[in-house]
């Protein structure tokens, strides 16, 4: 039976305490009959609680028995901040890792008893605290590719269920376009590598698509990456799908698979991270030429660290099916540092590297940096439509001290913020350019005229000149001049037009003051 809310408790004993206080006994027991089969107390717990009478106080919120204090929360909101605002259940197995980067950076400095609620909270706990925070801080058409069906007959297929469980290594592939909302032209791509066995993921900035460009690209991907690249599953486009790519595979020792055409769910790993990774930190935007092309590598060294270090995820560990419903189980959030570092398969010399390039990351550092490189990104890319405006340097201590706060800014996130919309301007030359000062003139000598009569009285000194579907045209010239003549008859000010920039600060000075 579904139990009514402690609130419904409370108005059911105001309005039952004083009749069972004057009915008799076998009255008394019929009422407690029903309150108890409506509210599931214990009958004796029913007894003492009509007996008492109203309750002093509805049931609700009870501060006094909270186990967190504000200490506590205030730490949780600047934990949750410095790892870029994930949710409870990948939060909370980083607390203690990024609690002890920070500490040891010198970002955070906790007391005992803080700490230690801090690292035995629960990811549900951690959710309710952050509510307030988040709510705060508030189809594409498919491309057919074209490749040689030579090309792609020697190119094997590997679906999502051949995967089984493979070494380190063994990553799928994929770009994503940065074209912003037209495909036109030439444009920047990122090539996003995703490791199976630990989830690693590498970004990298392609110029154009070009096969030569690709493998340029991949040999240096593989150069910064802990572990070899065994395995290299791509889709079906077609700057994939060329003996460019095959041969470089080939030449090095990479197993080069594809997947099946129109079935994205056969490369989920690394579809995935191309919305948690790439456009959660590069956004939408349209990113073209060489300088968004080095924008994009410069923010893509600091992603890759604070990604793969300190951003735990989710790996899917089983899926089977009951019935109509498929139930899907998860292996607990985990850093791909660290399901590297707890596969056996993983040599020790590849285990020493990462932790030593661990111990020398800061990140908090890394959030600045990649903050500071999407803003300068975003100026980039929105170029054409408003001026570059240069912030100030941020200092590491400002950002830090900035983190506690930064919720209430809402979302914080250079790259995802909207763009800002350009101010529409005359396309067409101005009909009136040659008598606007003729047209002014019979104006402030006859306000009260229509755009209609002063557009005939024009016509007829040149008939052949000015059509009647320029009265339109006249008409908005007309609106603008009669709100510059009431604004001089109400206040006496010149119109806007034609203030100068020094009557304009001395305007604001007058407000001021």
């Amino acid at each position: 039976m579904r139990r009514v809310s402690m609130g419904t408790r409370d108005e059911l004993v105001a309005v039952l305490s004083e009749r069972y206080a004057r009915s008799d006994r076998w009255e008394r027991g019929r009422i407690l009959d029903e309150f108890v089969e409506v509210t599931g107390f214990h009958r004796k717990h029913a007894m003492r609680v009509l007996r008492g009478g109203r309750p002093d106080r509805r049931s609700g919120p009870r501060p006094e028995r909270r186990v967190y204090d504000e200490a506590a929360r205030q730490a949780l909101i600047l934990i949750w901040e410095a790892s870029d605002r994930i949710c409870g259940k990948r939060l909370r197995p980083l607390i203690p890792i990024l609690v002890e980067s920070m500490e040891r950076h010198g970002h955070l400095r906790l007391a005992p008893e803080v700490r230690a609620n801090l690292l035995k909270m629960s990811a549900a706990t951690i959710d309710r605290a952050l509510y307030a925070m988040r709510a705060a801080a508030g189809g594409r058409h498919r491309r057919r590719a074209a490749p040689s069906s030579a090309i792609r007959r020697s190119i094997p297929v590997r679906t999502f269920s051949d995967w089984g469980d493979p070494v380190p290594g063994f990553m799928e592939a994929d770009l994503v376009a940065h074209s912003g909302p037209s495909a036109k032209g030439s444009f920047v791509q990122t090539l996003t590598l995703t490791d199976i066995a630990t989830g690693w993921t590498e970004c990298a900035p392609l110029l154009m698509r070009e096969q030569q460009i690709l493998t340029e690209v991949l040999g240096e991907v593989r150069r910064r990456m802990p572990f070899p690249l065994l395995g290299f599953d791509t889709d079906n486009d077609s700057v994939f799908m060329n003996e460019t790519v095959r041969d470089y595979c080939l030449a090095n020792g990479v197993a080069f698979t594809r997947c099946r055409p129109y079935r994205k769910n056969d490369q989920a790993w690394v579809e995935q991270k191309n919305g948690a990774v790439v456009r959660r930190i590069v956004g939408y935007r349209r990113y073209e030429g060489f300088e968004a092309a080095t924008a994009l590598a410069t923010l893509y060294r600091s992603v890759r660290l604070f990604v793969n270090y300190f951003q735990p995820s989710f790996k899917l560990a089983e899926k089977f099916r009951e019935g109509a419903k498929v139930r899907k189980r998860y292996h607990a959030p985990a850093t791909p540092y660290q399901r590297l570092l707890a596969d056996k398969r993983v040599s020790e010399e590849i285990k020493c590297a990462v932790v030593d390039q661990y111990g020398q990351l800061d990140p908090v550092r890394l959030l600045s940096d990649i903050r500071k490189a999407q803003q300068h990104l975003v100026d980039i890319a929105d170029m054409t439509v408003t001026a570059i405006e240069v912030e100030p340097d941020v200092s590491l201590d400002q950002f830090l001290s900035g983190l506690q706060v930064a919720w209430q800014d809402g979302e914080i996130r250079p790259t995802t913020k909207p763009k800002p919309k350009a101010k529409r301007l005359r396309r067409r030359p101005d009909p009136f350019v040659a008598v606007a000062d003729r047209l002014r003139g019979w104006f402030e000598a006859e306000p009260w005229r229509t755009a209609h009569e002063i557009l005939d009285r024009l016509q007829g000194e040149q008939p052949s000149v000015f059509p009647d579907r320029l009265l339109r045209t006249l008409q908005r010239r007309l609106k603008d001049w009669r709100r510059d003549a009431a604004r001089r008859l109400v206040f006496g000010e010149k119109p806007l037009h034609q203030m100068s920039h020094g009557d304009i600060a001395e305007e604001a000075n007058n407000g001021a003051r």
